[in-house]
């Protein structure tokens, strides 16, 4: 289990000599309780201290690095068993499956699509991560063409390689192995021929046991070969098998009951008798390799959606940055409409407005990341903040007139933000489907007095 901030904090010296960056030393144990601070900070904590701290205040499972460069995948380093508690941090990586047996051209085609499909929601770019080649010939030469074709688009996407024969592997690694595929899978019966060829291209390696006891042993036996970037397969056959699996896993990584399953897990989406519901499982159940056959447009925007939903932080709002924002090419005559940071409010008006055909300035306020009509309950947005931001973006040089439109949720604050603003404020609609009519309308007899 891991130890609680006044337990760590018994352990250290208690000299408050600020030299680990802290004020004291019960500062550095709260940190180091959360995971935000090394032992290795403190210079005066012995070596049976740092090795009992360490094994403690680490995340239990291992972050695992697959691929290189900026379509890198980083998985694993995970805290907590369910989202609510902290957040989960490393998104799984969601791999689109070819075989060897497949045309050239088709690979290359599937290989494209991974590399520039992008899917921009509340202001994120969304991708899918990279390509798994599976060796379904059976032949060497077979699978290092398809791997060669992969390779040939130059999208330097992560690969995972998908054989059982090692010699397979082997002639595979000589087209992409400095890119840190990842090696899938090593079992009871291959494991250290699996080993040797992960230690000589510093490949992370799946190891694939249908039993826990089985995953923990290959830990330990791939461990002994010097191998430490792992990721667990369970291989279940079933959806109800690897909801149960994983969760174990989870479970008893994050208590460090078993610490040999606390590594990432991996599941073949492709594999299972409903691809969709198994991905979106996968998303929702800890997996953080995910490997499917390519998805048609609308699953494909449902699962990146769905894998950003599930992490973001839920204590943290998706926010925009406060300021002045233009919609078209506003003149001095155009319309102001504040809003808050809130990003689904931002970009759900900024939709609407664009739509409207009408420039105009959206004055975005810093209300923490939450909706209007919860920023208005919880004092968040207030007359006082919105007079500052008038004057920290200076709205007054950018329009002619003083008059601002507000959201209809807000519409309370009206008469305080007129005082001490000194603008007209204009309620607007509460639904944003309706601003187009309202400035279409409301605006334009407001501009003509």
């Amino acid at each position: 289990m891991a130890l609680k901030a006044l337990d760590i904090y018994k352990l250290l010296p208690k000299k408050n000599c600020k030299e680990c960056g802290d004020p004291t030393c019960l500062t550095f144990a709260m940190k180091l309780a959360g995971g935000k601070a090394d032992v290795d900070l403190c210079p005066y904590l012995d070596d049976q201290a740092k090795a009992m701290l360490g094994a403690s205040t680490r995340p239990p499972i291992r972050l695992v690095r697959i691929g290189f460069g900026e379509r890198l995948i980083k998985v694993g380093e995970e805290n907590v068993l369910y989202r609510h508690e902290k957040t989960f941090y490393h998104p799984p990586g969601i791999v689109f499956k070819v075989d060897d047996t497949m045309s050239p051209e088709e690979i290359a085609a599937v290989t494209r699509r991974v590399r520039d499909d992008t899917l921009t929601r509340v202001g994120t770019e969304l991708r899918f991560n990279g390509i798994a080649i599976e060796n379904t010939s059976g032949s060497p030469e077979a699978f290092a063409n398809a791997v060669a074709a992969v390779e040939k688009e130059q999208a330097h996407l992560p690969p995972i390689l998908i054989a059982k024969n090692p010699a397979a592997q082997s002639a595979a690694l000589v087209h992409c192995g400095t890119y840190r595929p990842l090696l899938h899978a090593a079992t009871a019966e291959n494991f250290r021929d699996m080993c040797s060829l992960a230690k000589q291209h510093g490949c992370p390696l799946v190891i694939r046991s249908a039993t826990l006891d089985g995953l923990v042993q290959l830990v330990r036996n791939c461990i002994a070969e010097g191998v430490q970037d792992l990721v667990l397969d369970p291989r279940p056959a079933t959806l109800g098998e690897y909801i149960s699996r994983s969760t174990a896993i989870r479970q008893l990584a994050i208590t460090r009951a078993v610490p040999e399953l606390g590594y990432p897990v991996y599941l073949d989406a492709a594999g299972t008798c409903c691809q969709d519901a198994a991905l979106a499982l996968g998303i929702t159940r800890y997996a953080s390799v995910i490997v499917t056959r390519p998805l048609m447009p609308g699953p494909a925007k449902a699962a990146l959606t769905l894998r950003q939903n599930i992490y973001t932080d839920p204590q943290k709002p998706i926010q925009m940055t406060p300021g002045l924002y233009r919609v078209g090419t506003p003149d001095k005559n155009a319309p102001v409409l504040m809003t808050v940071n809130f990003s689904l409010t931002f970009f759900t008006l900024q939709g609407y407005l664009e739509s409207s055909r009408i420039p105009c300035y959206m004055l975005i306020v810093d209300t923490e990341g939450l909706s209007v009509l919860t920023a208005v309950a919880a004092g968040k947005l207030n007359e006082m903040l919105v007079r500052d931001a008038l004057k920290k973006f200076s709205v007054e040089e950018e329009v002619s007139h003083r008059k601002m439109i507000i959201p209809g949720y807000a519409s309370p604050l009206s008469g305080r933000i007129e005082e001490a603003t000194g603008w007209k404020v204009l309620v607007g609609p509460r639904d944003a489907a309706e601003i187009g009519d309202y400035l279409h309308e409301e605006w334009q007899k407001e501009k003509a007095q």
